[in-house]
């Protein structure tokens, strides 16, 4: 049996951190499905989907080619340890929480599928304020860059405007489709 990555992006304010953590936890026991703990160089907060790195130590993490996927966005380096890879080539299904310009980025192939999650302007816009890590000149840039930069190819897409659960149980639903 064939595994597949599953790359999951969206614009900042869409959610997709919330609506990974949500499908997670409900597809905790399926035995061909992973979610990938990505290396960042930023800190962890707590209940952050990521380990943290030093810009040195992700340098010599894809020196070493230790790194299936390695990219950046918004200031940070991120990468996905290439022990993901093999887990694909064993027929799992690897959801990784991704960027969009990194889905750009990637060769449509038939190991990969694209999930976009996203939600309406005035949606991504009240999350971002509430979120409170930005000012309001940042939220404006943010919400500038996300209608000049194209959105990725996607075999799926989520709008993610209301309950949590609903968004969550598309991607459940989605992922249950890839990896019956």
């Amino acid at each position: 049996m064939k595994g597949l990555w599953v790359l999951v992006c969206g614009p900042s304010g869409a959610g997709k951190d919330s609506v990974l953590a949500w499908t997670q936890r409900a597809l905790r026991e399926h035995p061909r499905i992973c979610f990938a703990r990505r290396l960042v160089t930023r800190p962890a907060a707590p209940g952050s989907d990521h380990d943290p790195v030093d810009a040195l130590g992700m340098a010599e993490l894809r020196r070493t080619g230790a790194l299936a996927w390695a990219w950046q966005a918004h200031g940070y380096e991120y990468g996905v340890r290439k022990e993901y890879a093999q887990r694909v080539r064993s027929g799992e299904l690897v959801v990784v929480n991704g960027s969009r310009e990194h889905a750009r980025s990637l060769a449509r192939g038939p190991d990969l599928r694209c999930v976009l999650v996203t939600a309406s302007p005035g949606v991504l816009r009240a999350r971002l304020h509430a979120r409170g890590r930005e000012d309001l000149r940042a939220v404006s840039l943010r919400m500038a860059r996300n209608t000049e930069l194209p959105a990725p190819f996607a075999d799926r897409v989520i709008v993610n405007d209301d309950a949590l659960e609903h968004a969550g149980a598309a991607l459940r639903d989605y992922l249950l489709e890839l990896a019956p």
